[in-house]
């Protein structure tokens, strides 16, 4: 065993047959090399592996290779989960990116106005272009809507109560919690109503001196059904203006125009919510919106003026790079449309029939044999739009389905999620599936070399 284990190669041998090929600080790169030769050492110790000297050299570099490579790769999303939270939420079209890179190439006047040469504001890049999408009077940008939730309830709540429908009391992915997010706010949370039934009486009840805020929430993620009653928000809106108290919604998702119109099952507005009157509005920026991961936040000038004085703001704020690419999903709007490089809402209304001629163009470009051996076929799917969007609303897809008569579905899997452009499917029953409803059209191609090689 002695004999076998001098055959290790030391780290800097190692190092020397990797040469400069790896950009990677020099630290981090030993210790990858230290636990690969650790890994060998121990096969090596039970009998398991028996290399000589080069072939085992050659190996190490290979695994130290790998995992010094960057971890953050393009994928093929194979799930059908257009906004998959997992995968970055709404992905972007290359033509939008390469735009923002020139635009962003070296300094940028991210907190300079150029007209005056006086310090600007970052929020200024894109206040009034959302403000004036959602119809609201003034808008800012922070880095996620949880953000943007605690940021309102901080800022025009904290010391004292907020007043949230019991019904309402949502959890999202992650465990983030209303409850929860309103007790960080430094404000106190009264419920009022029962899970299924809550009353403009209740909301009045409850009503106090405390009293800071009315809230509002978005069940985006689930569907209370039967014997139930909620407080609509012109209700609350009306209630709010009589008391004067301010009202806030957390809007969720954040639909900018009718989906209904195109296709999809219909979601909340948010200039319709703006409409109703609400104070303040929350949403995420990378959902339904189609732009990077951010909370919006629209309403009042003067709401949104004091959360820029807020101390918790300038821990939430957005980087150019999130600004930019925000700059760039507005300009896809129009006043009922989007256009292709809104790549989210593209893919998300992308009919089952072109779905299908695509999939058949993967088929038509496979061997046989391949075909026969992976028994392949071309299903009807449905799929959700992720992220919690659209919930439990079915969206018509199609997908490659995998019976593989030699190997496992999990082998299958793996050997797809590992291959030099990983491919994620999802299996069912000991089936495997590649839904195409997210899978680029430029990645077509890729795809059916993919599958060639697997």
């Amino acid at each position: 065993m002695s004999s076998r284990l001098s055959h290790l190669p030391s780290v800097n041998q190692v190092l020397l047959e990797i040469g400069d090929s790896l950009s990677i600080h020099e630290r981090y790169l030993k210790k990858i090399i230290n636990k690969h030769i650790g890994i060998f050492r121990q096969k090596i110790k039970s009998g398991k592996f028996n290399l000589n000297r080069d072939l085992l050299l050659e190996k190490i570099v290979t695994r130290v290779s790998l995992e010094s490579s960057p971890s953050l790769v393009n994928i093929i999303n194979g799930t059908g989960i257009v906004l998959h939270t997992g995968f970055g939420r709404a992905p972007f079209e290359g033509k939008r990116l390469r735009s923002l890179a020139r635009r962003l190439d070296g300094y940028v006047n991210l907190e300079f106005n150029l007209p005056d040469g006086k310090r600007g504001d970052r929020q200024d890049h894109i206040d009034q272009h959302m403000a004036a999408i959602c119809g609201s009077e003034s808008s800012m940008i922070v880095n996620n809507n949880a953000a943007a939730v605690l940021l309102s309830l901080n800022t025009l709540a904290a010391g004292g109560d907020v007043i949230c429908s019991r019904g309402q009391m949502v959890e999202i992915g992650g465990s983030f919690r209303i409850p929860d997010i309103i007790d960080k706010s430094n404000a106190v949370l009264k419920e009022v109503g029962t899970t299924n039934r809550t009353h403009i009486p209740d909301y009045k009840k409850a009503i106090t001196k405390k009293t800071k805020l009315l809230l509002w929430v978005h069940t985006s993620n689930y569907v209370i059904r039967g014997f139930t009653k909620d407080v609509s928000l012109d209700e609350l809106v009306s209630l709010g203006m009589a008391k004067r108290i301010p009202v806030m919604v957390d809007l969720g998702s954040g639909a900018l125009l009718s989906l209904s119109e195109h296709g999809l099952p219909e979601e909340l507005q948010v200039r319709n919510i703006v409409e109703q009157g609400a104070d303040i509005t929350t949403f995420s920026g990378d959902k339904l919106l189609g732009g990077p991961q951010s909370g919006i936040i629209v309403g009042s000038k003067n709401f949104t003026d004091k959360m820029k004085q807020n101390t918790l703001y300038r821990t939430m704020r957005c980087d150019k790079i999130t600004i930019g690419l925000m700059d760039e999903t507005l300009r896809t709007y129009s006043e009922t449309r989007f256009s292709k490089m809104n790549l989210a809402l593209n893919m998300l209304t992308t009919s089952r029939k072109i779905l299908k001629k695509r999939a058949n163009k993967v088929i038509s470009a496979l061997a046989k044999s391949k075909i026969k051996k992976l028994g392949i076929s071309v299903v009807d799917s449905t799929v959700e739009a992720g992220s919690g969007s659209l919930p439990v609303k079915s969206i018509a897809s199609t997908a490659l389905k995998f019976k593989p008569s030699s190997m496992k579905v999990s082998d299958l899997a793996a050997a797809f999620r590992n291959g030099a452009l990983p491919v994620v499917g999802y299996t069912y029953k000991n089936t495997f599936y590649i839904d195409l409803k997210a899978v680029l059209p430029h990645q077509i191609d890729r795809l059916t070399k993919a599958i060639t090689q697997v």
